[in-house]
């Protein structure tokens, strides 16, 4: 099938909060931990990395096989329910709520409910939950969360159905406190895709020691990306994931720029010669002094960067702001990290000694020469 070209106006229309990180995706530890009801399809598919398929002959011993959650057609009061615990706590900004493929089984109405627990459910959801209901000891020890009265983060709101055109129903949100948990209500019963959670981490510095090496921009420790110049096979923000890339999916490619050169030249340091390069800019999760930098092409085989530049400054909330307008047109950039090369599937590892800066920063922008190559971690 011939690709579809993206609609520029679509494109226009959605949120600037999709750049930041997926708290609740599995790669990151959410996870579903109870479900009123699991009949078609299991909650924990909610929260599954890949974009949501389609096979037209799948179909379980419970009915139709369907790449999301599914409840059956409710036939008593009440309406169905999940709780999410997210794999990252933090701030969040917006959600993604995806009915992809569910065309006449979606759920109408849904709404978002927030908690931050001190401790953890000791309750979880383990195995194939497909043709499952949740039991009375799990309704009881549910029960004890008082999830029905936690602060809500969007109200009852309509859902489109999953046609490609109209299946993302996105939210904005304005919560200004820390998030450990979601409770989902789809009203009454039916099927969601995905549920994106979108926002930035937080993590609790007070325990951290000031001679600890941490990774500052991990998402885990509240980096987030802030913005880029190209994403068009993989987003910048995979960079700052957990681990190392599971793929090539999971690290930043671009397009082929088309103004490079007809024929390549290289610099007497075998940098590649060419116009304009393509960024990103990171907020570290902590203003920090930088003691080494990790640039990881793993999987990258012959679409590896033939090299990279570092730059990094101090912002204000305000000046952060205004660069964000100007498409980070501005700025008070310093060179941290003088153009590399790269090469293919390998850690590159930058000591103290080749970096550039010893102030602490808070924001750094990575930009790799020629293009359609790309980093996998940093």
């Amino acid at each position: 099938m011939m690709a579809e070209r993206r609609a520029a106006a679509r494109a226009a229309a959605e949120p600037d909060f999709l750049q930041f990180n997926d708290l609740a995706c599995e790669t990151v530890g959410g996870r579903v931990i109870f479900a009123t009801n699991e009949w078609f399809a299991p909650a924990a598919n909610l929260l599954k990395r890949e974009p949501p398929q389609f096979i037209t002959s799948a179909f379980t011993e419970f009915g139709k096989w369907m790449d999301g959650w599914e409840t059956r057609r409710k036939r008593i009061p009440g309406h169905d329910w999940c709780i999410i615990q997210l794999g990252v706590p933090g701030l969040i900004y917006g959600f993604d709520v995806d009915t992809s493929f569910f065309t006449g089984n979606h759920s109408p109405y849904v709404s978002i409910q927030a908690g931050c627990l001190d401790e953890p459910p000791t309750f979880t959801l383990d195995g194939d939950r497909t043709g499952m209901a949740a039991s009375d000891s799990q309704l009881a020890a549910v029960a004890k969360l008082g999830s029905e009265v936690w602060p809500e983060l969007v109200p009852v709101s309509e859902l489109q159905p999953g046609y490609s055109d109209c299946c993302h129903n996105y939210f904005k949100v304005n919560f200004t406190h820390r998030v450990t948990h979601l409770r989902l209500n789809m009203y009454p019963d039916g099927g969601i895709s995905r549920l994106r959670v979108y926002g930035v981490g937080q993590r609790d510095w007070s325990s951290v020691s000031t001679r600890q090496d941490v990774d500052l921009v991990a998402l885990t420790n509240g980096g987030v990306c802030l913005g880029y110049s190209d994403a068009h096979f993989g987003h910048p923000r995979n960079m700052i994931g957990f681990g190392r890339a599971a793929n090539m999916a999971d690290g930043w490619e671009t397009a082929r720029r088309l103004d490079r050169p007809k024929e390549l030249k290289v610099d007497q340091r075998g940098i590649l010669q060419v116009p304009g390069w393509e960024w990103a800019v990171f907020r570290l999760g902590h203003p920090g002094v930088i003691s080494s930098i990790e640039v990881d092409t793993n999987h990258f085989k012959g679409n590896f960067p033939d090299s990279c530049r570092i730059e990094a400054c101090s912002l204000t909330p305000k000046e952060e702001a205004q660069c964000i307008r100007t498409r980070w047109e501005s700025g008070k950039w310093q060179v941290l990290l003088p153009p590399q090369k790269l090469r293919q599937v390998e850690r590159h590892l930058t000591s103290h000694r080749a970096l550039h800066l010893t102030p602490p920063v808070r924001v750094l922008s990575t930009g790799h020469m020629i293009t359609g190559q790309s980093h996998s971690r940093q």
